[in-house]
């Protein structure tokens, strides 16, 4: 979890930006009357972190490194901007943002560039676009949005003999948490077609996670473990086994799940209990930990 460190707009251009503390965000627009809103780069972003190394850098007193001398709207304190890539969204209230370029050349007026010869922008600084307005403030949390896949595996809720519970309610608690699920899946307790399942979506559709439900016990067709480990391209053993030792203690039945969590590219796979009660449980208790992980496969942040 990130916060907003500043606000900055100008109302006209070629004046440095200031910063106002709050602003409101209009969609596919930028920010309220900031002269710079409306263009291809909507709205631009940069790391509160990069700009705290240019001031130790250049502490000789030459100039005022203040919130928007850079030209950034939103200085951001939380996140290596730079290191995230076109496509990736953020979440601040009900603003939700995407980021449609990294860095940008340094315009020749510049008055950080004209006085140390160099500015962060074009390294550091990122451009989103607003795909969902509202009201933004210094001091606000901001999160990087990840996107996620659901698959229930159960023989008697894909032959219409039972609702899935489960899978739905991964959906609805992921997608609170700020997550975009894209597929929502259901299938039998078929180890191949699991598997399969498994593939195409870390390949292809390539998630940051992906949950599934159902099949982790010692039933003869509960396969989703065997069907995880043959996706698997790395071992990620200490989800599953938090997730047990948490819920051992709600009930000493969590002994008896297989679950299993791995890494397949850049994909985390994560095995959750069939039961929505247990579903929830582990969610509540898994979610507000999972984000530092996700940046790291992601190559976004440093162990």
């Amino acid at each position: 979890m990130g916060s907003i460190e500043a606000v900055c707009i100008s109302e006209n251009k070629g004046t440095v930006k200031h910063d106002i503390g709050s602003c409101r965000i209009i969609e596919d627009y930028g920010l309220e009357n900031d002269a710079h809103a409306g263009s291809e780069r909507q709205v631009s972003l940069l790391s509160y972190d990069a700009v705290e190394q240019f001031k130790r850098e250049h502490a000789d007193g030459k100039v005022s490194i203040v919130p928007g001398i850079f030209g950034e709207n939103l200085l951001i304190k939380g996140y290596d901007l730079a290191r995230m890539s076109v496509g990736t969204r953020f979440i601040t209230g009900d603003v939700l943002l995407e980021l449609t370029q990294i860095g940008k050349q340094c315009h020749s007026g510049c008055e950080i560039m004209k006085t140390t010869g160099e500015c962060i922008m074009p390294s550091n600084g990122v451009f989103a676009k607003v795909l969902k307005g509202g009201t933004v403030s210094r001091g606000d949390e901001i999160h990087r949005a990840f996107t996620a896949a659901v698959i229930t595996a159960s023989d008697r809720s894909y032959r219409g003999e039972r609702e899935d519970r489960s899978g739905p309610l991964i959906t609805e608690l992921v997608g609170n948490a700020g997550y975009s699920v894209a597929e929502q899946i259901l299938l039998p307790d078929d180890e191949d077609g699991i598997y399969n399942e498994l593939v195409r979506l870390s390949d292809e559709v390539m998630p940051d996670v992906i949950f599934t439900t159902g099949g982790t016990g010692f039933a003869e067709r509960d396969r989703m473990p065997e069907a995880t480990m043959r996706a698997a391209e790395r071992n990620a053993p200490g989800v599953a086994e938090a997730i047990r030792a948490y819920s051992l203690g709600i009930t000493p039945r969590a002994m008896l799940s297989r679950a299993v969590s791995v890494i397949r590219k850049k994909t985390l796979i994560v095995n959750l209990p069939g039961s929505p009660k247990a579903v929830r449980e582990c969610l509540d208790y898994l979610l507000p930990s999972l984000e530092h992980g996700l940046l790291l496969l992601r190559g976004e942040a440093d162990g």
